[in-house]
């Protein structure tokens, strides 16, 4: 059981003294490891009439007596919540003590029981509306709460009340040092934290918001992608390894659909269909978001859909394609990059990207298609894409002023 230094102290409110009768506020102040919660007592004394050594009504009258016996009574009943709290072990703090006193709150909810309660809420909602990777990076934020608590507070858990300011910027220094986590990554977290805090706000379970004075920076991240020379490359290469050729078709048909790997892993025959245009399209709900991403099929990746119609992942578990796990898909991605002499690192996840920039805002699609084809929610998530290609046509346009500036050079030279 740990170990607590208590207080209660009656006080009188001098700035507060009424014009009418001339009396003031009586307050009673709980101090519990150094920190105050005040709370009225409901009493009014004029200033004369009260003993600041002893915080009690001066004198032995009838009235004196009544008033000190209703000061001891409160006294007496702040005290049994203290041990109260210490017997259960649960919680104790001044903030504890006077929301318990007021009648706020009898329980004392705690960080990572709320936050349990929401993952398990959010696990039951796994395919109705939610995706199981949200449910896992939840998981994930759990654990790296529970930790930081047991780090930096030597304790298992800690109550709702005890959440300040200096908590989210602590979680924040443990994430960023003790975890080496980028900003990026230590933010995400903090986000999953913040809806976790959320809920506590609307149940009246805290009555100050810790993130209210905290700003959640994203540092901007420039998105990888391949080039239209690169894409080329990767297309036209001839393949001899079977795996190899597998794995750089799925990705190519990912460069061309813009679907992510939990998308086009889960895809079947059935995805595929024709639209209201007449031609074939993808119909699919993102596993990420749950909106929709329907896209229509370009040549390539009609001509790889083609190529496997035969191939037994099709014919006998009704896939589109053959996707073999997203640790190989990326594996294999860096021995293609080789054979195809492309100097990035690619990852799955690059497809994506390629479509968004090289294959369709490169080419003129409008950004709101884009963001349509790409199942985007927010307008502003697709705009990324829109200013990395705007980033390459600066680029492009430098290079050509620095041509045209040698060319003027050369014409006055030879002038």
């Amino acid at each position: 059981m740990a170990t607590h230094s208590f207080s209660i102290l009656f006080w009188l409110l001098s700035n507060r003294i009424s014009k009418k009768t001339g009396e003031a506020p009586v307050m009673a102040r709980i101090t519990v490891n150094g920190k105050r919660a005040e709370i009225s007592t409901g009493k009014k004394i004029h200033p004369s009439k009260w003993n600041v050594n002893s915080g009690r009504m001066k004198g032995s009258s009838e009235e004196a007596r009544v008033f000190n016996r209703s000061l001891a009574n409160m006294h007496l009943d702040i005290e049994k919540i203290y041990v109260g709290l210490r017997n259960d072990d649960q919680y104790v703090s001044a903030q504890a003590i006077k929301s318990i006193y007021q009648g706020k709150s009898t329980h004392q909810h705690s960080v990572l029981e709320l936050f349990r309660y929401h993952n398990e809420q959010l696990k039951a909602q796994i395919g109705q509306g939610y995706a199981e990777g949200t449910w896992k990076r939840y998981c994930a934020a759990l654990n790296h709460t529970e930790n930081f608590i047991r780090y930096h507070f030597n304790r298992d858990d800690m109550s709702l009340l005890e959440l300040k300011y200096d908590f989210i910027t602590e979680f924040e220094f443990y994430l960023r040092t003790v975890k080496k986590m980028s900003q990026n990554t230590a933010m995400k977290y903090l986000v999953y934290f913040k809806k976790i805090v959320f809920i506590a706000i609307k149940n009246d379970w805290i009555q100050k918001d810790p993130f209210a004075r905290f700003e959640i920076k994203m540092k901007e991240v420039k998105k990888g992608y391949l080039t239209k020379e690169e894409l080329r490359n990767l297309y036209t290469k001839k393949i001899k390894i079977e795996r190899l050729d597998q794995v750089r078709d799925v990705f190519l048909f990912c460069c061309y659909t813009g679907l992510a790997y939990v998308d086009v892993e889960k895809l079947t025959l059935e995805n595929v269909s024709i639209g209201l245009d007449g031609e074939s399209w993808i119909f699919v709900e993102r596993t990420k978001t749950g909106s929709s991403s329907n896209v229509p099929l370009l040549p390539i990746a009609k001509e790889i859909i083609e190529k496997y119609k035969d191939h037994p992942v099709v014919r006998i578990h009704g896939k589109l394609l053959p996707v073999c796990s997203n640790q190989k898909m990326n594996a294999y991605l860096k021995e293609l990059a080789d054979i195809c002499g492309i100097s990035k690192n690619i990852t799955f996840h690059m497809a994506r990207h390629t479509f968004a920039t090289t294959v369709t805002l490169s080419n003129g699609v409008a950004i709101e298609t884009v963001g349509s084809m790409l199942g985007h929610k927010n307008l502003k998530t697709t705009q990324i894409y829109a200013k990395v290609v705007q980033e390459k046509v600066s680029q492009d346009m430098k290079k050509l002023k620095s041509v045209l500036g040698d060319l003027g050079s050369s014409k006055a030279a030879n002038q």
